[in-house]
């Protein structure tokens, strides 16, 4: 028997993945500062060329951060109503299918996410001295 999580669990997992992600734009928009500076201090072709791409991942993130938090926001509210309604989670409530994507598409986000941190530290602390 699978042990089905208690609608108040989803919504909490729901609010602290919405609230990583929200912290993930402030990273995001602190790495961007470091390439304007990186911009004002390099002119070698490969800082140039890296400094694009690293733009361009940030742009992509902040599209897929946005897009993930709109899908969470809509599941964290009708979690919200099946609570007030004091309903439980079975297989007519339990959008089970839907959760498991947001799940798996929030573990994929984090693993790119934390990847792209990975590679923008070690640029940056190659470039900007």
């Amino acid at each position: 028997m699978l042990n089905t999580p208690s609608v108040m669990s989803l919504h909490l997992s729901y609010r602290l993945w919405i609230a990583e992600m929200n912290s993930d734009i402030s990273v995001l928009r602190i790495f961007d500062d470091y390439l304007k500076e990186l911009q004002l201090k390099r002119n070698e072709e490969e800082a140039k060329n890296k400094i694009e791409d690293f733009k361009k991942q940030f742009t992509d993130l902040r599209k897929e951060i946005d897009e993930l938090r709109d899908e969470m926001q809509i599941m964290k509210m009708n979690l919200g109503a099946l609570s007030r309604e004091k309903k439980p989670l079975d297989k007519t409530t339990s959008w089970a299918d839907e959760h498991k994507e947001l799940r798996e598409k929030y573990f994929s986000f984090r693993k790119t996410f934390d990847k792209m941190k990975d590679n923008f530290i070690s640029f940056e602390s190659k470039w900007l001295q």
